[in-house]
């Protein structure tokens, strides 16, 4: 292609590149005009690359088997590199901190390159420890997909940030926030769960320093809280995973950690119904849904402004994300059974506690922090009522969150900086002095709170339109539907009192009258996280589509495996055949070559009771048995 045919291919975003490097006003560097531009250039093509096509018949990807590697040991390996960077090459240091997070990024994207047909892509495994059944097994699909691609978009912007605000300690920052990159991205595509533990723990570390380090007055407190609790979850976790294990060994004489293995366990009920919970409370912990909520305020008020933007837009969401792949995959009938209950506890404990609180806060910061409680109780929601809706509209809601929560502490942080202050009551009508971050405020807030055009009002709806519609939420549906759409216009309601009372009215305090408008480098952390928003609320499709087959799938499994949970799995353990399972889902597990070759014990006369052996595909009346186990 010609260079003509490619500014007549993508004139739209070298214009739309062109104005908004000439737009900013006033006394703005060249070089951060150039980045202004250059982003919103790249998010123009973004979309028109993006776009949903008809793939041509026969169409066959090639999938470079070693990308999730790259990913995952690229900012670990550059961790460890920066030890023998001196201390004192402050420039050096966070170039290549940037260097690395934004080549992964770049390197990310190349997941777009595929098709996200059902199933797994990029799959990558390798044998670990033999002896245990323990492999090296990665993978993504449509659901993983965005949550992985939207690590890597944060993270250079999280790092530029916290760059500008600490002066302190640079080396070791930077070195925490690449090992921590890295072991959140192991988390989003491990299949084997003992390699999923292995992450899980280890990002706590880096994220428990940086709160403890350069954190505020009350960090130690802070970081202590989220380690214990965290500590705790995963205690009860690692408990499960074991337990889980070792039923698969009994039943068919192998060792394996494998998540597709192991969901073809189906334990007895009791046991089913405990594992289930000790997966599901480390996840709601790192969610957090209440009531083991209340380390994520402390936090994210202690938190620097770099550390809350990846604790908000990354960390929380693998609580959610660890919900829906492993609570629901392993467990689907408690996950079944427990759901309206569930549900009520994320619309009571959740989105009204968490908006009711928000709106009597006096820190800003902590206002956020609630309101974070409340818009991941839309996710929960979401996943509890089981729908294909529900469940697309609760992925595209993490990101939603990721991207609007993580703006508004970035403009916090801004605002903090200045004044050195969260106070709302010390502020008022900063407007006049601060236009600029006046009006991307109000642009954020209004994602936040749902507004039709940004992207939080897509996933929300989602998820409220899979509420109504829910047969998991049964004769609750309706009440709890009512209850997420008043969580709606509390949000409002909290969101627009602080925007009200911090930018409008007199401009009374001294103080305030000589605040600077936003910085060119604060405006080059903000432009992708604004631009974003309104491609997500404009174009959901390029999103939605992605992710469709991968959902869909797993919704019709979680359906059908969950009725045999329930009916079958009373008092012995079993297996679920293999044909219970979709052939793209099984791709990679032990043993798995099309047919089922692992030893299953054959017990004649117990099978029609289901005490042993494979769990019978379907059975007449589990519709109604399910329902009445409630």
């Amino acid at each position: 292609m010609s260079p003509f045919d490619l500014v007549i291919k993508y004139w739209l975003a070298l214009v739309a590149g062109i104005v908004a490097g000439v737009l900013p006003r006033g006394d703005f560097p060249a070089r951060r005009r150039l980045a202004l531009g250059l982003i919103t250039a790249l998010t123009v093509v973004s979309v028109q690359w993006l776009w949903p096509v008809e793939a041509a018949a026969g169409q066959d990807t090639e999938e470079w088997p070693h990308l999730l590697n790259l990913l995952i040991g690229l900012p670990i390996v550059g961790g460890v590199a920066l030890l023998f960077i001196p201390r004192q090459m402050l420039s050096l240091i966070r170039g290549f901190t940037l260097a690395v997070l934004g080549v992964g990024f770049v390197a990310s994207l190349a997941l777009l390159t595929v098709p996200m047909t059902a199933g797994w892509h990029f799959q990558y495994i390798k044998d670990w420890i033999p002896s245990v059944g323990i492999r090296w097994h990665v993978a993504v699909d449509g659901i993983s997909l965005w949550l992985i691609l939207m690590t890597t978009f944060m993270a250079p912007i999280a790092a530029y940030a916290s760059f500008g605000s600490i002066k302190t300690q640079i080396k070791e920052l930077a070195i925490c926030l690449l090992l921590l990159q890295g072991a959140m991205l192991g988390a989003f595509v491990a299949l084997d769960l003992f390699l999923f533990f292995v992450f899980w723990e280890l990002m706590l570390v880096p994220m428990y320093v940086m709160i403890g380090i350069w954190g505020g007055a009350e960090k130690i407190k802070a970081a202590l809280k989220l380690f214990i609790y965290t500590m705790a979850g995963s205690m009860l976790l690692l408990a499960g995973i074991l337990y889980v294990v070792w039923a698969h060994q009994k039943l068919t004489g192998t060792w394996s950690f494998d998540y597709l293995a192991l969901s073809r366990v189906a334990l007895p009920w009791t046991a089913q119904v405990v594992c289930f919970f000790a997966f599901s409370i480390a996840f709601f912990i790192k969610v957090p849904m209440w009531p083991v909520h209340t380390w994520l305020p402390d936090a994210h008020v202690q938190a620097p402004t770099g550390g809350s933007v990846i604790l908000a837009a990354v960390m929380l969401k693998l609580g959610t994300y660890a919900y829906l792949r492993f609570s629901m995959g392993l467990f689907p009938g408690p996950a079944w059974k427990y759901a309206a209950n569930m549900a009520a506890v994320a619309i009571l404990g959740g989105i009204l506690y968490g908006a009711l609180v928000a709106w009597k806060q006096t820190d800003a910061k902590r206002l956020v922090a609630y309101s974070s409680v409340a818009h991941l109780g839309f996710v929960m929601l979401g996943l509890f009522g089981a729908t294909a809706t529900g469940i697309q509209g609760a992925v595209l809601q993490m990101v939603n969150h990721g991207i609007s929560t993580g703006a508004l502490f970035l403009l916090v942080g801004v605002i903090y900086d200045r004044r050195h202050t969260r106070l709302i009551a010390e502020f008022g009508g900063i407007a006049k002095v601060m236009p600029i971050y006046a009006a991307l405020f109000v642009v954020v807030t209004f994602s936040s709170i749902g507004v039709p055009g940004t992207n939080g009002f897509v996933g929300e709806f989602m998820v409220i339109i899979g509420t109504a519609t829910s047969k998991a939420l049964d004769r609750f549906a309706g009440i709890q539907t009512i209850g997420a759409a008043a969580g709606v216009i509390l949000a409002a309601v909290y969101m627009l009192s602080m925007v009200q009372r911090v930018f409008f009215g007199p401009l009374t305090h001294p103080k305030n009258k000589a605040l600077k408008d936003i910085s060119p480098r604060e405006s080059v952390a903000l432009a992708p996280l604004v631009l974003m928003i309104f491609v997500i609320g404009l174009f959901p499709s390029i999103f939605l589509d992605r992710m469709k087959d991968s959902v869909a799938m797993a919704s019709t499994q979680f359906k059908e495996l969950s009725e045999q949970s329930i009916v079958y799995a009373r008092d012995t353990a079993q297996l679920h055949p293999v044909e219970a399972f979709p052939p793209a889902f099984l791709k990679g597990a032990p043993g798995f070559d099309g047919a089922s070759d692992e030893k299953e014990p054959e017990h004649p006369d117990d099978h029609d009771h289901g005490a042993h052996g494979a769990v019978p595909a379907k059975r007449d009346g589990a519709l109604a048995e399910r329902g009445g186990n409630r």
